[in-house]
């Protein structure tokens, strides 16, 4: 009985656990690197185990850094299910396809280069099609629903509170007359925000393996994030640029859609045009819609008082790559949102290449920024950034606007773990060192002793933990 840490130690991103008890085993989490194309690069490795051994598949939530590396795992011989929420499962049939299309374009890139080189032509990790046959495994379940995996492996999905669908993990192994609870956090939310519910309470476990990605700092207010946002958008309406969003297709987005249909007239948008310029984003928005059963009781009021009109009148689905180059003529006016969310793909680079030097433009980033990613070079105050092989000056200015996360900041994240009985022993995970040391910190002050950072490779004998 043994947990084994594969993935989003020591970094944020490439979620993967192995678990094995008795003969069953899982993974917790098949999930992409992200940041710089070195990191990148490592998805298409071989895994450290063999994936026709393992049995079945728990994913926590869709985003990229979770699933992604699910088509490799099926095309590298996994041929069990992939257990997930309903919700997610829809979210991910859409991220995956296009995390596959993604990957053939870049391969068809690097091997025009390639061939002009004379050097050997490479293969896509995983395709569309590779996508699309791994959704054939996946299996949506219920929160709060129980499901027996094998006599010596039971789980259950309970609300996380980060995006649609995702979920905590809580892992019931028995192996030899011997019982474990394993509590998996997968990505928390923030209490107290919108659309969402707040993250289920737990209250019993061996072992909790927790996320630490905004370990070491506090959120601004929901006061605070509305004045911060106010004042953008009051500057920008002076200055009579744009406003550029990169944001994640999943959740971001959604959020970002409702802060402006809840607070329109305060905002006075009714002097912009607004755009989504993302198919992913769009899509995703769709699935949202569909599953409103998960929304808290503020969100379902806004959606079922608009049901019948559009939440708001001046907003644009840029669905087209034409339709997507025609934003580049706008000069003033446009609020645009556009992925990826960390500046390093999708719509979002043709966006800051035809803003991004103007002074009288605003670019607002609303989530986490990898190491390495374009966007965190923006964050941490780069004069120039280089896109497409061309420097090109940051002139525009830039807003980090922290209130918008849909992480738990380092409060919310120690609020969760106290409300388990005892202080179970607790790993922490999806963090980058200065967030997980600060928050192992934090949580060893408030009484707590077993806090651990979990090292690549690391493997933990279960049976020996209270």
């Amino acid at each position: 009985m043994f947990i084994q840490f594969y993935g989003a130690t020591e970094q944020v991103t490439g979620s993967c656990y192995l678990i094995q008890s008795g003969d069953t085993r899982i993974l917790l989490d098949c999930g992409m690197v992200q940041g710089s194309r070195l990191d990148e690069l490592k998805n298409s490795d071989p895994f450290p185990f063999d994936p026709a051994s393992i049995d079945a598949v728990i994913l926590s939530h869709s985003h990229i850094d979770h699933s992604g590396r699910l088509p490799f795992l099926v095309k590298r011989g996994f041929n069990g299910p992939v257990y997930t929420q309903r919700a997610s499962k829809d979210l991910c049939r859409i991220m995956l396809q296009d995390a596959g299309y993604l990957n053939e374009r870049e391969t068809e890139w690097e091997n025009k280069k390639r061939e002009r080189k004379g050097l050997k032509l490479v293969e896509a990790y995983f395709t569309v099609k590779d996508a699309q046959d791994a959704m054939s495994q996946f299996r949506g379940i219920q929160y709060g629903a129980k499901k027996k995996i094998s006599p010596s492996l039971s789980f259950r999905f309970s609300d996380a509170g980060h995006i649609l669908g995702s979920s905590i993990v809580e892992c019931w192994l028995s192996e030899n007359g011997i019982n474990k609870k394993i509590v998996f956090s997968g990505d928390l939310g923030y209490p107290d925000r919108p659309i969402l519910h707040d993250p289920t309470i737990i209250k019993e476990a061996n072992l909790v393996i927790m996320e630490s990605t905004y370990g070491d700092r506090l959120h601004r207010s929901p006061e605070q994030t509305y004045q911060e946002m106010t004042d953008i958008i009051c500057q920008a309406r002076s200055d009579k640029g744009n406003i550029i969003i990169p944001a994640f297709a999943v959740g971001r987005t959604q959020r970002l859609i409702y802060e402006f249909a809840k607070h329109y007239n305060d905002w006075d948008l009714d002097r912009w045009q607004i755009f989504l310029d993302s198919p992913m984003a769009i899509s995703a928005t769709e699935v949202y819609t569909k599953h409103t059963d998960l929304y808290d009781d503020e969100a379902r009021e806004l959606w079922n008082k608009n049901r019948s009109r559009p939440l708001l009148p001046n907003f644009h689905l840029s669905r087209t790559a034409n339709q997507s180059m025609h934003l580049n003529t706008v000069r003033s006016g446009a609020i645009i949102i556009a992925g990826s969310g960390m500046c390093t793909g999708g719509r979002i680079k043709h966006h800051l290449k035809h803003n991004i030097w103007r002074h009288d433009c605003h670019i607002v980033i609303t989530g986490f920024q990898a190491r390495g990613a374009l966007g965190r070079s923006l964050v941490d105050g780069s004069k120039y950034i280089k896109l497409w092989g061309e420097s090109l000056k940051v002139n525009a200015q830039v807003h980090t606007v922290g209130g918008l996360s849909a992480h738990a900041d380092q409060a919310g994240l120690m609020n969760w773990y106290s409300n388990f009985n005892n202080k179970p022993p607790l790993m922490l995970v999806h963090g980058e060192p200065e967030s997980l040391q600060a928050l192992q910190k934090a949580i060893k002050e408030s009484g707590a002793s077993a806090v651990s950072i979990a090292k690549k490779g690391q493997k933990l004998d279960l049976s020996s933990i209270n």
